[in-house]
């Protein structure tokens, strides 16, 4: 028999689903009969396989010492790794993260170590502040995506408190988040809205752009405005206010001001022109709003936060910096 205490970031699950986490060796159907049999005891009594834990429930499993996992004292990988992260604001809860372009944020069939989250799970087990040995069922986990070659800021989870009220900030799209972005031409007007409606092909995980609605397609909707214009570039900073898969990109393609560098969406001939090979996009700003951040994120409560830099603005637009955006518009 083995003893388990459930901690803050094991509250709220199901017992079910805590022991397909926490033993995941234990085939499902094992699992729900060991539940039925009350081999499986929360706080010295049988229960059902839907009941939430809570905080401090003593979890009493009589189950084969085969279906546990055991872990080697050290994590050779998570100890020796060099995380490499640009932290742009941090507390006992929540990570801001620079993410440069070139980096995946999650692990895929293409990369497998040098992705942001490696990064961020090997900072957070050399500060001690999370063990996979520790937590049965939660590891840091990213709140928001960012692809491959587009940079800037992502959302980390140190806890699962954190992780659920953020993703619900998300959901409930209450965040403001403004890209940078470099377009060909100069868009008319200089500031306003793209819409139009959205249909995605996944074998492709590319998107098209109709002005009007199809059985599948969702409007897709993004605010932007022209901060300057030279060598047939314009510099734009942009608001999404739908949350759509490469919006911005499509929708300015569509437009036909494509950004530059953008291989999915732009013109072969563009590209060799400036030698650019990755899209000019950068999520450079994050705002919270001051009402309804409380909690553990009450720390970031009316705060904006700006990356330091964004490359390719500097290399295209240098007469311009971060600090002088807020003030054009």
């Amino acid at each position: 028999m083995k003893e388990f205490t459930i901690g803050g970031n094991d509250a709220g699950q199901r017992l079910d689903r805590w022991l397909a986490k926490t033993l995941p060796l234990l085939p499902a159907p094992l699992a729900q009969k060991y539940i039925r049999l009350k081999r499986v005891k929360v706080n010295g009594k049988g229960s059902a396989r839907d009941v939430r834990l809570k905080q401090g429930d003593l979890l009493q499993l009589y189950i084969n010492d085969e279906f546990f996992e055991t872990p080697t004292r050290e994590n050779t990988f998570l100890t020796v790794f060099k995380p490499q992260l640009t932290i742009v604001y941090e507390d006992e809860n929540i990570l801001l993260l620079d993410k440069p372009s070139g980096m995946v944020v999650h692990p895929d069939k293409e990369e497998r170590v040098n992705t942001l989250l490696t990064h961020l799970q090997a900072y957070l087990y050399q500060k001690k502040e999370w063990s996979p040995y520790k937590e049965r069922s939660f590891a840091p986990a990213l709140c928001n995506r960012i692809d491959r070659n587009t940079g800037g800021i992502v959302i980390a989870a140190k806890n699962a408190a954190a992780l659920r009220e953020m993703n619900q900030k998300i959901k409930e799209r209450t965040l403001s988040k403004r890209y940078l972005a470099i377009v060909h031409g100069a868009p008319s007007p200089a500031a306003g809205e793209l819409r139009g409606y959205l249909s995605k092909d996944e074998a492709k995980n590319q998107v098209s752009i109709s002005k009007q609605a199809g059985e599948k397609s969702k409007l897709a909707v993004t605010r932007y405005c022209t901060l300057a214009v030279q060598n047939g570039l314009a510099l734009v900073e942009c608001e999404l206010v739908t949350g759509r898969t490469h919006q911005i990109r499509a929708l300015f393609a569509h437009a036909g001001h494509p950004l530059l560098g953008d291989r999915k969406y732009g013109r072969p001939s563009d590209r060799q022109k400036y030698g650019a090979e990755h899209q000019a996009l950068y999520a450079y700003k994050l705002s919270f709003p001051l009402e309804g951040t409380d909690g553990v994120l009450a720390g970031l409560a009316g705060k904006t936060f700006t990356v330091e830099r964004v490359d390719f603005a500097e290399k295209w637009f240098p007469s311009i910096s971060l600090e002088q955006i807020g003030e054009i518009h």
